[in-house]
């Protein structure tokens, strides 16, 4: 019994470190051409909470911590980070259509005020992420101003649903 179990251990080790070598593309990316502040206006104090608390998952630029050196975990964050940006992604905010950025907008503030966002597995260990509720506010009176910004520059049925 022993044996098997030393045997089982071996081969759990030697997996280990076998899978270290398999590792995932790094997001980054110097493309800022589509970036949501290529178009819209961020207040200083706005930019650095969603750079902060959003841009890790939502953008193409992730800032990696020492522990994404090791497997599993950089797979875990790597499918993390590419689910964020297929629900969300600041780094091409500006290709969406206007009526996707406006209810993304919307989205976004939503799930903000509802403390789905950041999620709890990401300010656990990032504990700058937590959002205060001053920081909600700005990033809510900034929603607010940029949806109406929108209103203001688009008509008003490029800003609802098409029916097909």
């Amino acid at each position: 019994m022993k044996k098997a179990i030393r045997i089982t251990l071996v081969v759990l080790l030697l997996l280990l470190i076998l899978i270290q070598f398999k590792r995932p593309q790094k997001n980054l990316s110097n493309n800022v051409a589509s970036d949501i502040s290529t178009k819209y206006s961020i207040p200083p104090n706005v930019d650095s909470t969603l750079k902060v608390a959003c841009y890790d998952c939502h953008s193409n630029n992730s800032a990696y911590p020492w522990y994404w050196n090791f497997q599993p975990v950089a797979w875990f964050m790597d499918d993390h980070i590419k689910e964020g940006k297929k629900h969300l992604n600041f780094s091409t905010f500006t290709n969406y259509t206007i009526f996707k950025q406006y209810g993304k907008l919307k989205q976004m503030n939503d799930e903000v005020k509802s403390g789905d966002m950041p999620l709890t597995s990401y300010t656990l260990i990032h504990t700058d992420a937590r959002l205060t509720d001053q920081q909600k506010r700005e990033l809510a009176d900034w929603v607010v101003a940029t949806r109406k910004q929108i209103e203001n520059n688009y008509p008003p049925d490029s800003l609802v649903k098409k029916k097909k």
